[in-house]
């Protein structure tokens, strides 16, 4: 397998999974909360909200890295 191809993969698979992490995520906040409108008390994360939380983190990562290879290495 190419490296192209390869990257490409990485890039589709990391962007699924980031964009299907991202939608399972809740806070508990209406439509409303974004404009400021809910007085909500924020707590920590803990269990499988904060594995869910850090997984986000690295397959974005990995999206934004494989984007990066994808622009500098020549075709």
């Amino acid at each position: 397998m190419e490296l192209g191809s390869f990257l490409q993969t990485t890039t589709l698979i990391s962007a699924i999974l980031t964009i299907l992490l991202i939608l399972l995520q809740r806070r508990g906040a209406s439509l409303g909360a974004g404009f400021g409108g809910s007085g909500e008390l924020f707590t920590t994360r803990r269990g499988l909200d904060k594995s869910m939380f850090n997984a986000t983190i690295v397959f974005s990562l990995i999206f934004v890295l494989s984007i990066l290879g994808l622009v500098l290495i020549p075709s």
